[in-house]
């Protein structure tokens, strides 16, 4: 009796042993209970807990920089990378540890392939780039592995239903085409059958015959000049966003509105600047580069001063970023592969052109040149970010040439703007290395303050007095500067660091002492003397702000095109009034002429004329 014990204790853990080893083999085997017949069941449950660690991780790195106040430069990396490492991870825990049987991983991984393959190649060239690690690897990948994971326990039917989900997970991209991301950093859409902005203007809209173009039907003057130009630069005539002598009437509902003109226009982020009846902006269409003259009352075609070339980059869209600029000798226009131009603003014949590629030497920034020109004193001022003393270029406004060159951070995508102070008037560039103060005349620093971020700067510095608010993007902040002189020394002290405004590239405002901008995607507004929050709760996405500072009324273009009116209050958002000006996704600076507002983005432009007190 106790031998009997004993056998069949050790038939017990023979048993067990044996199941174990063939549970790893990919095999279960059952034994009677007398140990002489074995048969083969099917493959085993697999090891799910690694794949639904991956799958749970894949969540939290998509989520994770949605839960923080703004974006910054590792949470994106996270939401962006992440969810596609951890896809690949999939990968290996299917091949080396899901306990299937090896026929099964080999096959699923050969149709997860050929699946993915073909996936890829199907998709719209405009999918091609970021969209292939963010969204088609990360979703196609879970749709394989999750169907695996819930059908473990069914080893006929879980390879099926993942190649299902694949091919669907997969495939589903090839129905879209990308409108590359919003100021959140999300993927835009739209379906691929869908008609192209750029392809409908170009075939029913846009015109090059000069037969067609619309001269100005009056006021057309001889000469464009500065004094004639009522917005002659990039924010304003002071780059600083502010329009002085108008204050418009708040009865949106009894007084709404007109629409003067509205028309399609090509892509591109250039804001819009004006010359009594003329308007400049510029565009692309197709493999042409355009500097556009509009008439300011109809909004249809003056002239059409065009080169080859097309900038395309996949996050931020298609076409020109830099605005012209109007100065006495001439309209100035830079171009997002480097093409520097000065023409006649009459006619838009060319007069000089030069290459920043070339003369700085360097290919052209991720998102292309974006710097709008400054002209000062007969020259024209550029970032260009090249070695050595290639970052900067002042050109004589005439004809082309350099007069100087100097030293500047090696890409920026703000502009050069001048500023006072201690009477000693010089050229404000905000770089990835800092804000630099230079001498107009020649080039030579008068002094530098370091801020060096590894990611951009496209915010214009808001100078106050002898203070300078100076802004990084990608949730870094704000900072408050204050600039000193004692005989030749110059000194910059931080006053303070804030995080309770963090633009990225949207300018901000200053009025009676509270600066009013975008926080992230919502607007809000902080103490210009100690930076702190004062409130933060409109909600127009990554849009754009123009003070009124004759009534204290902040015009506000939103991302989604919409127009909005608020009024400078320190103590709560108080908006007066909205009204939809033009349509698809807006970064573009609008303009405010007497009671006329302008605003465009990458497919419409729009005049609207108001009531005013």
């Amino acid at each position: 009796m106790h031998c009997r014990v004993i056998d069949a204790k050790a038939m017990r853990v023979g048993f067990t042993l044996l199941r174990e080893i063939n549970l790893e083999n990919g095999n279960v085997y059952e034994a009677s209970t007398s140990g002489q017949n074995s048969t083969e069941l099917g493959t085993s449950p697999l090891r799910r807990w690694p794949a639904v660690i991956l799958l749970l991780g894949m969540l939290v790195a998509k989520a994770l920089p949605l839960t923080v106040d703004g974006p910054s430069l590792g949470l994106l990396m996270i939401g962006f990378m992440g969810p596609a490492g951890l896809a690949l991870g999939l990968v290996g825990w299917w091949l080396f540890f899901s306990r299937a049987r090896w026929s099964e991983r080999l096959v699923g991984l050969g149709g997860l392939g050929a699946i993915a393959v073909a996936a890829i190649l199907a998709l719209d060239k405009s999918m091609h780039g970021i969209n292939i690690p963010l969204n088609v690897i990360p979703v196609g990948l879970l749709s394989f592995a999750l169907p695996i994971v819930l059908a473990a326990k069914f080893p006929k039917v879980r390879m099926p239903l993942g190649l299902l989900g694949a091919l669907l997970g997969f495939g589903v991209w090839s129905f879209f085409r990308s409108e590359g991301i919003t100021g959140g950093f999300s993927v835009q859409l739209s379906p691929r059958w869908s008609e192209v902005a750029e392809d409908n203007y170009f075939k029913s809209s846009r015109t090059t015959s000069t037969e067609s173009l619309q001269p100005l039907a009056n006021g057309d003057a001889e000469k464009v000049t500065i004094a004639a130009s009522a917005w002659p630069s990039f924010r304003g005539p002071d780059r600083d966003g502010k329009v002085i002598g108008v204050q418009l009437d708040e009865d949106w509902k009894n007084h709404p509105p007109k629409q003067l003109w509205k028309r399609n226009i090509g892509p591109g982020w250039s804001s819009i600047v004006a010359a009594g009846l003329r308007l400049y902006t510029q565009e692309q269409v197709k493999s042409i580069e355009a500097v556009i003259c509009l008439n300011a009352d109809t909004g249809k075609t003056v002239w059409s001063y065009e080169s080859p070339g097309r900038f395309a980059e996949e996050m931020g869209g298609i076409g020109p970023r830099a605005t012209p600029t109007i100065s006495d000798e001439g309209l100035y226009a830079v171009g997002p592969q480097g093409m520097l131009v000065c023409l006649d603003p009459i006619s838009g014949k060319e007069i000089w052109k030069r290459d920043l590629s070339r003369d700085a030497t360097r290919t052209p920034p991720m998102w292309g040149f974006s710097s709008s020109p400054l002209v000062v004193d007969g020259m024209v001022i550029v970032h260009a970010g090249g070695k050595g003393d290639t970052g900067i270029f002042a050109y004589d406004a005439t004809s082309g040439d350099i007069r100087w060159k100097a030293a500047s951070g090696d890409h920026s995508y703000s502009s050069p703007q001048l500023a006072t102070f201690y009477n000693q008037p010089g050229i404000l560039m905000a770089t990835n290395a800092g804000l630099q103060f230079l001498n107009v005349a020649d080039g030579t620093t008068i002094w530098n303050h370091d801020w060096v971020v590894d990611n951009y700067r496209a915010i214009q510095s808001l100078v106050i007095g002898n203070e300078i608010l100076f802004a990084s993007s990608l949730g870094a902040g704000t900072r408050k500067l204050s600039i000193s002189k004692s005989g030749d020394l110059w000194k910059v002290d931080t006053v303070w660091n804030s995080r309770d405004l963090k633009p990225d590239f949207n300018d901000m405002v200053e009025y009676q002492g509270v600066v009013y901008g975008f926080d992230a995607s919502i607007f809000g507004c902080i103490s210009l003397d100690t930076g702190k929050r004062l409130w933060k709760k409109g909600r127009y996405g990554t849009g754009q702000v123009v003070l009124l500072s004759d009534s204290g009324q902040l015009l506000i273009i939103a991302e989604t095109g919409e127009l909005v009116l608020l009024r400078a209050n320190p103590k709560q958002l108080e908006e007066v009034a909205r009204i939809p000006m033009i349509e698809s996704k807006t970064w573009n600076h609008p303009i405010v002429v007497g009671n006329r507002v302008y605003a465009r983005n990458s497919q419409e432009a729009a005049c609207f004329e108001f009531a005013t007190k």
